[in-house]
C-alpha cells in the first residue's frame, strides 16, 4: 500500500498490527480468506536494525525529514527514544510529526548535534535535484555516534559516505529496503528469510 492511501484503508481493516497502530499507517495487508490484517514492515525493519546495531534509546537523536518515510520517527519512538528533534521545512507537518511523539521541532538542521542523526529526505537520492548534498552539515556528521539514512538509491549517498570517513557507525537504506521486503516476504508466505538470504537482497541495492 501506497500514499495516499496508507491512512485510508486502515477502517476497512479486521486487524491492524502494532506495527502501523504506533504511526497510524498502513504499508502491507495480508488477506486471509476475506480477513483484512494490516502491517507496516517499514517499522518492523528499522526497529529490528535499531536492535541488531545496538543503538541506545537513551540518545537523542536528529530526524530530518516529514513526508513518506516519517515513519521511521513512530519506530524511535515504540523503541524507547524520547529525547529526538524533527528536523523539517514544511512547518506544518513537522510539528504535527513532533507533538505526536512528543519531539521537538526545528526548520533546518543549522547547528544542531546529537549522537544520532536520521534522514528520511530524498537528499541524496539518486536523480533529484539534491543528489549530491549532504542531508546534515559536516561539523554534524562529525560529532554524531551513529548516521541512518534511509535513501536506498543509491545505498552509498553522501550522507553514508561522509559517516564513513569520519568513522561513525552507519544504518542505511540498503538495509531498510531488504528487511522490510523480507518481512513482507513472512508475512505473505509463512516463509523466513535467513539473514544471508536478506544480505543477498541488500547487495543487491548497491
Amino acid at each position: 500500500i501506497s500514499m495516499p492511501f496508507k491512512q485510508a484503508v486502515i477502517p476497512l481493516m479486521d486487524e491492524v498490527d502494532h506495527s502501523a497502530q504506533v504511526i497510524g499507517a498502513v504499508n502491507t495487508i495480508v488477506n486471509t480468506d476475506g480477513y483484512l490484517h494490516a502491517y507496516n514492515t517499514d517499522v518492523i525493519a528499522v526497529a529490528s536494525l535499531l536492535k541488531s546495531h545496538a543503538v541506545d534509546p537513551k540518545l537523542p537523536f536528529l530526524l530530518r525529514g516529514s513526508g513518506g518515510m516519517a515513519a521511521v520517527a513512530g519506530a524511535f519512538y515504540d523503541a524507547g527514544f524520547r529525547a529526538g528533534t524533527i528536523i523539517a521545512r514544511n512547518e506544518a507537518a513537522g510539528t504535527a510529526l513532533a507533538r505526536r511523539y512528543g519531539y521537538a521541532w526545528a526548520p533546518e538542521p543549522g547547528d544542531l548535534t546529537a549522537p544520532v542523526i536520521v534522514n528520511v529526505t530524498p537528499i541524496g537520492m539518486s536523480g533529484g535535484a539534491e543528489s549530491e548534498q549532504l542531508a546534515y552539515p559536516q561539523p554534524t556528521i562529525e560529532v554524531a555516534s551513529v548516521v541512518f539514512d534511509v535513501v536506498a538509491m543509491p545505498v552509498e549517498t553522501p550522507l553514508i559516505r561522509a559517516a564513513r570517513a569520519a568513522g561513525r557507525e552507519v544504518i542505511t537504506g540498503g538495509e531498510v529496503i531488504a528487511l522490510q521486503a523480507a518481512e513482507q516476504f513472512r508475512l505473505y508466505t509463512g516463509v523466513t528469510l535467513s539473514p544471508d538470504d536478506i544480505a543477498q537482497a541488500e547487495a543487491q541495492t548497491n
